[in-house]
Protein backbone atom coordinates (compact mmCIF):
# COMPACT_ATOMS: atom_id res chain seq x y z
CA UNK A 1 0.00 0.00 0.00
CA UNK A 2 1.62 3.40 -0.92
CA UNK A 3 0.61 6.81 1.35
CA UNK A 4 -2.20 7.67 -0.39
CA UNK A 5 -4.20 4.41 0.27
CA UNK A 6 -3.06 4.36 4.12
CA UNK A 7 -4.27 7.48 4.38
CA UNK A 8 -7.30 6.63 2.60
CA UNK A 9 -8.68 3.62 4.74
CA UNK A 10 -6.67 4.47 7.64
CA UNK A 11 -9.85 4.58 9.72
CA UNK A 12 -10.44 1.05 8.93
CA UNK A 13 -6.53 0.25 9.15
CA UNK A 14 -7.22 1.73 13.17
CA UNK A 15 -10.00 -0.60 13.87
CA UNK A 16 -8.75 -3.76 16.21
CA UNK A 17 -8.23 -7.07 13.97
CA UNK A 18 -8.09 -5.00 10.65
CA UNK A 19 -4.74 -3.97 9.98
CA UNK A 20 -3.07 -3.23 6.78
CA UNK A 21 -3.09 -7.28 5.83
CA UNK A 22 -7.23 -6.68 6.13
CA UNK A 23 -7.34 -3.77 4.13
CA UNK A 24 -4.82 -5.57 1.29
CA UNK A 25 -7.18 -8.57 0.95
CA UNK A 26 -10.25 -6.18 0.56
CA UNK A 27 -8.46 -4.28 -2.32
CA UNK A 28 -7.47 -7.24 -4.19
CA UNK A 29 -11.19 -8.77 -3.89
CA UNK A 30 -13.30 -9.63 -6.46
CA UNK A 31 -17.23 -8.68 -5.82
CA UNK A 32 -20.56 -9.43 -8.20
CA UNK A 33 -23.05 -7.06 -7.35
CA UNK A 34 -26.53 -7.36 -9.26
CA UNK A 35 -29.03 -4.77 -8.82
CA UNK A 36 -28.11 -1.05 -8.78
CA UNK A 37 -31.54 -0.12 -7.45
CA UNK A 38 -32.02 0.53 -3.89
CA UNK A 39 -29.77 -2.37 -2.11
CA UNK A 40 -27.12 -2.34 -4.61
CA UNK A 41 -27.05 1.77 -4.17
CA UNK A 42 -26.00 1.47 -0.84
CA UNK A 43 -24.09 -1.74 -0.91
CA UNK A 44 -21.87 -0.41 -3.77
CA UNK A 45 -21.22 2.96 -2.26
CA UNK A 46 -19.94 1.19 0.75
CA UNK A 47 -18.29 -1.29 -0.84
CA UNK A 48 -16.10 1.63 -3.59
CA UNK A 49 -15.38 3.78 -0.61
CA UNK A 50 -14.27 1.34 1.22
CA UNK A 51 -11.39 0.15 -1.30
CA UNK A 52 -12.97 -3.28 -2.97
CA UNK A 53 -10.55 -3.52 -5.97
CA UNK A 54 -12.83 -5.24 -8.58
CA UNK A 55 -16.19 -4.68 -8.97
CA UNK A 56 -18.92 -5.98 -11.86
CA UNK A 57 -22.09 -4.78 -11.92
CA UNK A 58 -25.58 -6.47 -13.73
CA UNK A 59 -28.55 -4.42 -14.24
CA UNK A 60 -30.73 -4.02 -17.74
CA UNK A 61 -32.65 -0.64 -16.43
CA UNK A 62 -32.44 3.19 -16.83
CA UNK A 63 -32.12 5.90 -14.18
CA UNK A 64 -35.99 6.83 -13.76
CA UNK A 65 -37.07 9.87 -11.59
CA UNK A 66 -39.04 7.89 -9.04
CA UNK A 67 -35.91 5.90 -8.60
CA UNK A 68 -33.86 9.11 -7.10
CA UNK A 69 -36.68 8.68 -3.91
CA UNK A 70 -33.71 5.70 -2.34
CA UNK A 71 -31.47 5.03 -5.02
CA UNK A 72 -28.33 7.08 -4.52
CA UNK A 73 -25.91 5.80 -6.95
CA UNK A 74 -27.90 7.97 -9.14
CA UNK A 75 -29.02 11.63 -9.27
CA UNK A 76 -31.17 14.08 -11.08
CA UNK A 77 -28.74 14.71 -14.00
CA UNK A 78 -28.40 11.18 -14.61
CA UNK A 79 -31.95 10.72 -15.07
CA UNK A 80 -32.51 8.56 -18.33
CA UNK A 81 -28.96 7.13 -18.04
CA UNK A 82 -28.29 3.44 -17.72
CA UNK A 83 -27.99 2.30 -14.66
CA UNK A 84 -24.62 0.21 -14.71
CA UNK A 85 -23.12 3.91 -16.56
CA UNK A 86 -24.68 6.02 -13.94
CA UNK A 87 -23.26 3.65 -10.62
CA UNK A 88 -19.70 3.56 -12.45
CA UNK A 89 -19.00 7.58 -12.38
CA UNK A 90 -20.33 7.82 -9.28
CA UNK A 91 -18.27 4.60 -8.06
CA UNK A 92 -14.98 6.11 -9.71
CA UNK A 93 -15.70 9.58 -8.64
CA UNK A 94 -15.62 8.12 -4.93
CA UNK A 95 -12.41 5.81 -5.25
CA UNK A 96 -11.10 5.88 -8.77
CA UNK A 97 -8.77 2.93 -7.99
CA UNK A 98 -11.30 0.41 -8.28
CA UNK A 99 -11.66 -1.57 -11.30
CA UNK A 100 -15.39 -1.54 -12.64
CA UNK A 101 -17.02 -3.82 -15.53
CA UNK A 102 -20.48 -3.31 -16.20
CA UNK A 103 -23.30 -5.31 -18.04
CA UNK A 104 -26.17 -3.44 -19.27
CA UNK A 105 -28.91 -6.71 -19.67
CA UNK A 106 -30.39 -9.08 -17.26
CA UNK A 107 -28.48 -11.11 -15.31
CA UNK A 108 -28.23 -15.10 -17.72
CA UNK A 109 -27.18 -18.57 -17.20
CA UNK A 110 -24.77 -17.66 -20.01
CA UNK A 111 -23.16 -14.59 -18.76
CA UNK A 112 -23.04 -15.89 -15.39
CA UNK A 113 -21.22 -18.87 -16.76
CA UNK A 114 -18.68 -16.36 -18.57
CA UNK A 115 -17.90 -14.30 -15.40
CA UNK A 116 -18.60 -16.22 -11.68
CA UNK A 117 -15.31 -18.42 -12.33
CA UNK A 118 -13.07 -15.39 -10.29
CA UNK A 119 -15.77 -13.46 -7.85
CA UNK A 120 -15.18 -14.01 -4.45
CA UNK A 121 -18.42 -12.76 -3.44
CA UNK A 122 -21.72 -12.65 -5.09
CA UNK A 123 -24.64 -9.48 -3.87
CA UNK A 124 -28.07 -10.45 -4.97
CA UNK A 125 -29.57 -7.15 -4.76
CA UNK A 126 -31.96 -7.90 -7.18
CA UNK A 127 -36.15 -7.44 -6.93
CA UNK A 128 -37.39 -10.56 -8.01
CA UNK A 129 -37.74 -14.02 -7.43
CA UNK A 130 -36.27 -15.45 -10.53
CA UNK A 131 -33.28 -13.86 -10.35
CA UNK A 132 -32.72 -14.51 -6.94
CA UNK A 133 -33.10 -18.42 -7.41
CA UNK A 134 -30.64 -18.21 -10.51
CA UNK A 135 -27.34 -16.59 -8.54
CA UNK A 136 -28.44 -19.16 -5.84
CA UNK A 137 -28.24 -21.99 -8.57
CA UNK A 138 -25.17 -20.88 -10.04
CA UNK A 139 -23.77 -19.93 -7.05
CA UNK A 140 -24.14 -23.55 -5.61
CA UNK A 141 -22.37 -24.61 -8.96
CA UNK A 142 -18.98 -22.55 -8.57
CA UNK A 143 -18.93 -22.75 -5.19
CA UNK A 144 -19.60 -19.26 -4.23
CA UNK A 145 -20.72 -17.15 -0.96
CA UNK A 146 -24.14 -15.50 -1.75
CA UNK A 147 -24.97 -12.37 -0.18
CA UNK A 148 -28.66 -12.41 -0.16
CA UNK A 149 -30.96 -9.04 0.67
CA UNK A 150 -34.64 -8.06 -0.03
CA UNK A 151 -36.72 -5.05 1.13
CA UNK A 152 -40.65 -4.16 0.55
CA UNK A 153 -42.81 -0.94 2.65
CA UNK A 154 -40.63 -1.11 5.83
CA UNK A 155 -39.48 -5.09 6.22
CA UNK A 156 -36.47 -6.33 5.08
CA UNK A 157 -33.85 -9.37 5.68
CA UNK A 158 -30.54 -10.33 4.71
CA UNK A 159 -28.89 -13.75 4.93
CA UNK A 160 -25.38 -15.20 3.83
CA UNK A 161 -24.87 -18.44 1.76
CA UNK A 162 -21.58 -20.18 1.67
CA UNK A 163 -21.94 -23.08 -0.60
CA UNK A 164 -18.07 -23.69 -0.85
CA UNK A 165 -19.54 -25.87 2.07
CA UNK A 166 -21.74 -28.43 0.91
CA UNK A 167 -23.29 -28.87 4.36
CA UNK A 168 -24.05 -25.36 4.43
CA UNK A 169 -27.84 -24.50 3.79
CA UNK A 170 -28.78 -22.60 0.35
CA UNK A 171 -31.25 -19.81 -0.59
CA UNK A 172 -33.43 -22.67 -1.98
CA UNK A 173 -33.06 -24.59 1.38
CA UNK A 174 -34.93 -21.51 3.38
CA UNK A 175 -37.11 -20.43 0.64
CA UNK A 176 -38.08 -23.40 -1.83
CA UNK A 177 -38.83 -22.27 -5.29
CA UNK A 178 -41.48 -25.07 -5.43
CA UNK A 179 -43.33 -23.04 -2.97
CA UNK A 180 -43.31 -19.90 -4.32
CA UNK A 181 -45.63 -18.18 -6.96
CA UNK A 182 -42.86 -16.44 -9.43
CA UNK A 183 -45.80 -14.12 -11.09
CA UNK A 184 -47.16 -12.68 -8.20
CA UNK A 185 -43.71 -11.01 -7.39
CA UNK A 186 -44.31 -8.14 -5.00
CA UNK A 187 -42.07 -4.47 -5.65
CA UNK A 188 -41.28 -1.47 -4.73
CA UNK A 189 -43.40 -0.12 -7.97
CA UNK A 190 -46.71 -1.47 -6.87
CA UNK A 191 -46.49 -1.70 -2.49
CA UNK A 192 -43.70 0.85 -1.70
CA UNK A 193 -40.80 1.22 0.08
CA UNK A 194 -39.23 3.38 2.79
CA UNK A 195 -36.16 4.93 1.28
CA UNK A 196 -33.78 4.91 4.77
CA UNK A 197 -34.94 0.64 4.67
CA UNK A 198 -33.13 -0.08 1.60
CA UNK A 199 -29.75 1.81 2.72
CA UNK A 200 -29.89 -0.16 5.85
CA UNK A 201 -30.06 -3.58 3.89
CA UNK A 202 -27.80 -2.59 1.03
CA UNK A 203 -24.89 -1.18 3.84
CA UNK A 204 -25.35 -5.17 6.00
CA UNK A 205 -24.80 -6.43 2.69
CA UNK A 206 -21.79 -4.57 2.17
CA UNK A 207 -21.11 -4.74 5.82
CA UNK A 208 -20.98 -8.84 5.78
CA UNK A 209 -19.39 -9.13 2.67
CA UNK A 210 -16.36 -7.33 3.79
CA UNK A 211 -16.26 -9.24 7.16
CA UNK A 212 -15.65 -12.64 5.06
CA UNK A 213 -13.44 -11.01 2.33
CA UNK A 214 -11.58 -9.20 5.38
CA UNK A 215 -10.99 -12.52 7.16
CA UNK A 216 -12.26 -10.64 10.66
CA UNK A 217 -15.43 -12.06 12.93
CA UNK A 218 -16.09 -15.78 12.87
CA UNK A 219 -19.00 -17.78 11.03
CA UNK A 220 -20.76 -17.47 14.38
CA UNK A 221 -20.23 -13.80 13.95
CA UNK A 222 -22.19 -13.30 10.18
CA UNK A 223 -24.98 -13.75 8.91
CA UNK A 224 -24.26 -17.36 7.32
CA UNK A 225 -26.68 -20.16 8.09
CA UNK A 226 -28.98 -17.06 9.65
CA UNK A 227 -32.37 -15.12 8.23
CA UNK A 228 -31.96 -11.75 9.72
CA UNK A 229 -35.36 -9.66 9.44
CA UNK A 230 -35.69 -6.73 10.42
CA UNK A 231 -38.69 -3.66 10.63
CA UNK A 232 -37.52 -0.48 10.38
CA UNK A 233 -41.30 0.85 11.60
CA UNK A 234 -41.12 -0.21 14.87
CA UNK A 235 -37.20 -1.25 15.14
CA UNK A 236 -37.20 -4.39 15.79
CA UNK A 237 -34.27 -6.86 14.38
CA UNK A 238 -34.56 -10.83 14.47
CA UNK A 239 -32.27 -13.17 13.73
CA UNK A 240 -33.32 -16.98 13.33
CA UNK A 241 -31.10 -20.10 12.40
CA UNK A 242 -32.15 -22.22 9.79
CA UNK A 243 -30.55 -25.55 8.15
CA UNK A 244 -29.43 -27.32 5.39
CA UNK A 245 -32.47 -28.80 3.47
CA UNK A 246 -32.00 -32.49 2.69
CA UNK A 247 -34.41 -33.04 0.13
CA UNK A 248 -33.81 -29.58 -1.33
CA UNK A 249 -33.51 -29.33 -5.14
CA UNK A 250 -30.54 -27.71 -5.73
CA UNK A 251 -28.10 -28.33 -3.15
CA UNK A 252 -28.94 -31.75 -1.68
CA UNK A 253 -26.03 -34.27 -1.59
CA UNK A 254 -24.27 -35.75 -4.56
CA UNK A 255 -26.83 -33.87 -6.81
CA UNK A 256 -26.39 -31.57 -9.49
CA UNK A 257 -27.45 -31.77 -12.93
CA UNK A 258 -27.87 -28.57 -14.73
CA UNK A 259 -30.62 -29.86 -17.46
CA UNK A 260 -33.11 -30.80 -15.04
CA UNK A 261 -32.49 -27.54 -12.22
CA UNK A 262 -32.63 -25.09 -15.39
CA UNK A 263 -35.28 -26.41 -17.13
CA UNK A 264 -38.02 -24.11 -17.06
CA UNK A 265 -36.59 -21.26 -15.72
CA UNK A 266 -37.83 -17.71 -16.81
CA UNK A 267 -35.44 -14.71 -17.44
Amino acid sequence: MNDKQLMRYARHILLENYGVKQQKKIMNSNILVVGLGGLGSSAVIYLASSGIGNMTLIDDDVVDISNLQRQILHNSKRVGQLKVDSARKTILDLNPEVNVTTFHCRVNEELLNNILDPIDIVLDCSDNFETRYLLNRMCFKFKKILVSGAAIRFSGQVSVYDLRDQNNPCYNCLFPSESVDLLENENCSTTGVFAPLVGIVGSIQASEAMKILAGIGSDDDSLIGKLLRLNILDMTFKTSKFDKDNNCLVCRSNFFDCKQIFVNCVY
